[in-house]
């Protein structure tokens, strides 16, 4: 597909609307195709909203993109790791069981473990690809953990050799959280088809998005019943309500424009690679001062922004580069809180400062910046040009 047929296909491009805001390099876009209005059209049309045809054509696409046998659509990618999470109710597991995930990611994944009653145990991550340590996971075992939960940060494969090693040894269920992860390999596998389960976020700034929306995948089909049941408040056939469930459909909207993103899912996928492949080259000569999201020859990226983490020993602070890119044009967000120890939900557990400190170090001196399918080569140079004028603004030689 051409870049002109490309744009011609995108009907509404948030992150222009944040371009003419000031930024040079917003943070995020979203493509809403030509197909997808019409789509939209026609459930109006046919005054048929709630989940019908749309639903279960994206749900089988999504599923053949990752090589899956099931997709369970859902109202949130908050709402899939917590149905996937629930769904262990069905092999076994308890209220009030573990499930180990990374201190370091999106509060949604430590919120979702809790709404599905069970108790996040949190672990460290290794601050160069910010996922989660392998090693410290094994430490975290006890007789009631169920499940690992690795997620797959800023769309870089977490270290899913080990994982699964770790979690067939001591008979652990692996829900991946591939909230950020569209399209990432580890190993020649996609990202979502390795472990028993796969969440994905399907919000505005993803590389499938539904605006709001969540997808689970499996091959499990048992896993797959019960995420269904789930999903409606944990009924099966017409009346019976056989789990504790939840209130979280997808609808016809929503699934059209994902039908949309499907469609050129391919070039959005590209783009974001080309994006973030340019910065990650050009971003060798800063390798002194930070640690930024890097493509290993093991993986592929699916991308969803580029990680950037201050080094220490300079004489600058995360909020002093933050200024400085957002004075310039280039937008950018915080990279998350240290769930445990950072935000302020999360303060029951009994976590203290020092607890988690590679989350806490990359939590206060990173953040991270848009390498989406609006920006290209001139944008991810313009970066690298304020960049290093910011260095040099602090004395230092490139």
């Amino acid at each position: 597909m051409s870049k002109t047929d490309f744009n011609e296909r995108t009907a509404i491009r948030d992150g222009q609307e944040m371009a003419k805001a000031g930024y040079k390099v917003p943070f995020g876009t979203v493509s809403i195709t030509l197909k997808a209005k019409q789509l939209i059209e026609d459930a109006i049309e046919r005054k048929w909203l709630t989940k019908g045809r749309y639903v279960k054509e994206f749900e089988e696409k999504f599923a053949a993109l990752f090589g899956v046998k099931y997709g369970i659509a859902v109202s949130s990618g908050t709402d899939a790791d917590a149905i996937a999470c629930a769904s262990l109710y069905d092999f076994g597991a308890k209220r009030g069981d573990e499930i180990i995930i990374p201190s370091l990611t999106f509060v949604a994944t430590g919120n979702a473990v809790l709404q599905a009653g069970f108790k996040p145990v949190f672990v460290d991550i290794n601050r160069e690809t910010l996922n989660i340590d392998p090693l410290k996971v094994k430490k975290a075992i006890t007789p009631r953990t169920r499940a690992i939960m690795p997620v797959h940060l800023m769309g870089k494969p977490a270290a899913m050799d080990e994982i699964m090693a770790i979690a067939r040894k001591h008979k652990l269920y692996v829900i991946e959280d591939a909230a950020e992860a569209h399209g990432a390999e580890y190993k020649g596998t996609k990202i979502g088809s390795i472990g028993d389960m796969a969440c994905f976020s399907l919000y505005a700034a993803h590389i499938v998005t539904t605006i709001e929306g969540g997808m689970i995948i499996t091959d499990n089909e048992a896993i797959a019943q019960a995420a269904r049941s789930l999903r409606n408040h944990g009924i099966e056939g017409k009346f019976q309500f056989k789990r504790i469930g939840f209130s979280a459909k997808m609808n016809e909207i929503e699934a059209a424009v994902g039908l949309g993103n499907i469609e050129i899912f391919q070039d959005i996928l590209e783009k974001r690679r080309q994006n973030v492949r340019h910065l990650i080259k050009a971003f060798s000569k800063f390798e002194k001062y930070f640690w930024y999201l890097k493509e290993e020859s093991h993986e592929v990226l699916g991308p969803h922004a580029f990680s950037i983490i201050i080094k220490p020993g300079f004489n600058f602070t995360k909020d002093e580069f933050v200024s400085y890119l957002e004075h310039e044009g280039v937008d950018s967000r915080n990279l998350f809180y240290t769930i445990p120890t950072q935000t302020e939900s999360y303060q029951f557990m009994g976590y203290k400062l020092g607890d988690f400190p590679e989350s806490e170090y990359c939590s206060d001196n990173g953040t991270h910046i848009g390498c989406h399918q609006d920006v290209g080569p001139s944008q991810m140079d313009y970066v690298i040009e304020v960049v290093d004028k910011f260095l040099k603004s602090k004395g230092h030689t490139v």
